[in-house]
């Protein structure tokens, strides 16, 4: 199989964006404010958006099945409160998890959590335990700065956080750490927030000792763990200098990246600094970056063809491509094994 561990519905129907309009302008007006039954999006819908985008390039690029979850620069928790994001997680989580539901052998639900600046992680708790438990999640998306770029929230790695973490070791669910919409002017989501928030977290880890209270927590750093593998000497000279053990014994064995560099240069080096085992394979298709290669010919989230041209041997590329990933969401492999695969 190959197994993309990132995918949002980018692609939702319209209805969903106008929806959230009218939640945002509530908070100035409540006589404006929609409710949630006031949201009426049919099964037809959901079959258009994902038929003619993630599921017809999924089935032109050789993708078997995708951890889905809700578009990340919609998660947009600086937005209103606790409340606000609770709703708009809970209607965002539910059309992934009907999309599972009408494609059950492509798609797998991963969830959002209704973050709010300020607000205690330990809010969150109520939707995971929905998410895992009625529809099927086999991870969460985890904001480390849900304030849009201003990074006011405490490091990953402060105790703030173990309440969510407590409740993912429960379940044996992985995060996938992912920022959401950057407010903050000087930072570009896509092209800065993003990246510096994947190289941010890895060296908030890197600074405390967080796997030593939770052994078997598992991260997932995304788009090729932003600076993270072109300044690997960098990171290892500053993990001596902290007083920490070597990277491999540190980090290595909770913390993983996926394949979303957009070309075959940045994920060759991606393979040639990190462990196989470490690397997870996913194209965030229909994402940030979405236009045709004109050096190559091909999507720039072709992931597939940066990552079969990488020179792995075919045990390293299908640990990359589905072992990994069974092994990081042990929830999506039992499903996988429930559904004979």
């Amino acid at each position: 199989m190959i197994i993309d561990c990132h995918g949002h519905y980018t692609t939702a129907p319209p209805a969903l964006a106008a929806w959230r309009d009218r939640q945002i302008a509530g908070l100035a007006d409540p006589a404006l404010a929609p409710s949630r039954a006031g949201l009426r999006i049919g099964d037809d819908e959901l079959r258009e958006t994902i038929e003619a985008n993630q599921l017809r390039l999924m089935d032109e690029r050789g993708i078997d099945l995708t951890v889905f979850s809700p578009r990340a620069s919609f998660m947009a928790h600086h937005i209103g409160d606790f409340r606000t994001s609770a709703e708009w997680a809970a209607i965002c989580n539910e059309l992934c998890h009907r999309v599972s539901l009408l494609y059950p052998e492509r798609f797998v639900p991963a969830a959002m959590l209704p973050q709010s600046p300020g607000a205690d992680p330990a809010t969150c708790i109520p939707e995971l335990v929905r998410c895992v438990e009625e529809y099927g999640a086999v991870a969460v998306n985890l904001n480390p700065d849900p304030s849009g770029g201003h990074w006011t929230a405490p490091p990953l790695t402060d105790r703030s956080w173990y309440p969510v973490y407590e409740k993912m070791a429960e379940y044996g669910i992985p995060a996938m750490i992912h920022v959401s919409t950057s407010v903050n002017p000087a930072f570009h989501t896509t092209g800065a927030h993003y990246l510096n928030a994947d190289t941010t977290a890895f060296m908030q880890l890197v600074q405390g000792d967080l796997f030593a209270d939770f052994p078997d927590l598992r991260l997932v750093i995304p788009h090729g763990g932003g600076a993270v593998p072109y300044h690997w000497g960098r990171f290892r000279g500053l993990a001596m200098a902290l007083g920490k053990p070597p990277l491999e014994e540190h980090v290595l064995g909770n913390v993983f990246f996926d394949t979303c560099v957009y070309h075959q240069p940045g994920a060759d080096l991606l393979f040639d600094v990190l462990p196989a085992r470490n690397i997870l394979f996913a194209s965030e298709m229909v994402g940030a970056v979405r236009d045709i290669d004109p050096c190559s010919g091909h999507h720039f989230d072709d992931t597939r063809r940066y990552t079969e041209a990488a020179g792995l041997s075919a045990a390293d590329l299908a640990a990359v491509q589905e072992h990994n990933a069974r092994a990081v969401y042990p929830r999506l492999d039992a499903l996988l094994k429930r559904q004979g695969r």
